[in-house]
C-alpha cells in the first residue's frame, strides 16, 4: 500500500464529520448518567491510573512502565485494567456510594468491541446486595438510550429493547438451555471437576488436552451461550460458578455459585458486577492461583497489592459493577464499531 492508498488521518474534517454525531451522543449519555448518579447521592471519584498491581486475573494483560524515584531508583508500575482496587480502598475508608468514569488499559485486545485504552464506568454501594447493583445497571443503560432517543439497540443483526423488562438467567440455566450441560454437576467444594466438564462439553466444543475447567467453561459460554443473550431485551446472566467468582463472594447456602452477574445486549457483554468478597485470605488465595496460571500460560505474573488486600479485610459488605462505557455508547448511538465513539482512536491508528 502506498501513501496515496492509505486513508486520510481520522482528524481530517471529512472523516471526522462522520464520527461527530456519535461523539455528540457520547456527550449526551455522559451528562445523563452523571446526573443520575448525582441524584442518587453518589460521589464521583478520580483514582490513580498507575498501580502496584493492575489486577490479578489470569487472562487480563496490562502495559507496564517504570517510575524513577527521587533517589534514582526505579519502581515498576502498571496501567490499571480497572479502578477496582482503588475504589475498594475508598469503601474501606468510609465512602458509602462512589462512581468513576475511569480510563483503563488492556494489552492484547483490539477489535470491533475492544480497545487497548477505554473508559470503564464503575460504581459501588456499601451495605447493599448485588441485586441493588443489578437494578442500577439496568437503569443506567436505559438512561443512555433515553439520552440519544434510540428505541432499540442493534449490533450484527441482533436487536434489544433497552426499556423492556430484562431477562434474568442463571449461568447454570443458560448452560442447560443452550448447551445441554449440567454445569453445577461439574463443581464440588467450590472447585471445578475438569474431567466431568470435558466429558459433558466434548460434543459442543473442541477440548484441548491442556484446557482447564475454566477454559472449557469459557469456550462453551462464548460459542453457545453468549450469542443467545440480550436478544430482544437485555439479559442479566447471574450466579456464576464459583471457579469463576473472581472478586465476588460465594452465594450463602450454595458454594457452587458466586454473587457475580453480567449484563448483555445484542450478544454484547456490557457489565460485570459482584457482591464483593471481603475475606482477604480467600482473595489472596484466588489471586495467587490466578497468577500461577498466568505464569504457566504466559510466562509472567503481576504482583499482589498487599495494601488492597489489607483494605479488603476492612471493607464493609458492598456490591459493585464495571460497565464498558464505550460499548454502551456504541449501542445507544447506533455506531457500528467501538472506535467511532471515542474522541481519539488508539495511538498509531489512522
Amino acid at each position: 500500500m502506498t501513501a496515496h492508498d492509505r486513508p486520510s488521518p481520522w482528524w481530517t474534517p471529512q472523516r471526522y464529520a462522520d464520527r461527530r454525531p456519535f461523539l455528540q451522543a457520547r456527550t449526551a449519555i455522559t451528562r445523563a448518567v452523571r446526573a443520575w448518579f448525582e441524584e442518587q447521592g453518589f460521589a464521583e471519584v478520580e483514582t490513580a491510573i498507575l498501580q502496584i498491581s493492575p489486577g490479578n486475573e489470569t487472562h487480563l494483560h496490562a502495559p507496564r512502565t517504570e517510575l524513577r524515584q527521587a533517589d534514582g531508583s526505579h519502581a515498576p508500575r502498571y496501567l490499571r485494567t480497572s479502578p477496582e482496587f482503588a475504589c475498594k480502598k475508598l469503601l474501606a475508608a468510609g465512602e458509602p456510594k462512589i462512581y468513576e468514569f475511569a480510563r483503563v488499559f488492556r494489552d492484547r485486545e483490539r477489535g470491533d468491541l475492544h480497545l487497548p485504552e477505554f473508559t470503564m464506568l464503575e460504581w459501588y454501594r456499601a451495605n447493599a446486595g448485588y441485586d441493588a447493583i443489578m437494578a442500577d445497571t439496568i437503569v443506567v443503560i436505559a438512561h443512555a438510550a433515553q439520552a440519544t432517543g434510540i428505541g432499540r439497540f442493534s449490533f450484527r443483526g441482533r436487536t434489544a429493547d433497552p426499556f423492556a423488562e430484562p431477562e434474568l438467567l442463571t449461568v447454570a440455566a443458560g448452560f442447560e438451555r443452550f448447551a445441554g450441560i449440567d454445569l453445577l454437576a461439574t463443581i464440588s467444594g467450590g472447585e471445578g471437576d475438569r474431567e466431568a466438564l470435558a466429558a459433558a462439553a466434548a460434543a459442543r466444543v473442541r477440548v484441548a488436552d491442556d484446557d482447564t475447567w475454566s477454559d472449557i467453561f469459557s469456550k462453551v459460554l462464548v460459542e453457545h451461550i453468549e450469542p443467545h443473550l440480550g436478544q430482544g431485551r437485555l439479559t442479566v446472566l447471574f450466579e456464576y460458578p464459583s471457579p469463576e467468582a473472581a472478586l465476588a463472594r460465594t452465594k450463602a447456602g450454595d458454594p457452587r455459585v458466586a454473587e457475580r452477574f453480567e449484563v448483555y445486549a445484542c450478544g454484547v457483554e456490557l457489565a460485570n458486577g459482584f457482591g464483593e468478597l471481603t475475606d482477604a485470605a480467600e482473595q489472596r488465595h484466588r489471586f495467587t492461583a490466578a497468577m500461577d496460571e498466568k505464569a504457566r500460560r504466559y510466562g509472567e505474573r503481576y504482583p499482589l497489592d498487599d495494601d488492597f488486600l489489607a483494605a479488603v479485610s476492612q471493607m464493609p459488605e458492598a456490591s459493585g459493577v464495571a460497565l464498558g462505557f464505550d460499548r454502551l455508547v456504541m449501542l445507544a448511538s447506533g455506531a457500528p464499531r467501538i472506535d467511532q465513539v471515542v474522541w481519539t482512536p488508539p495511538a498509531g491508528e489512522t
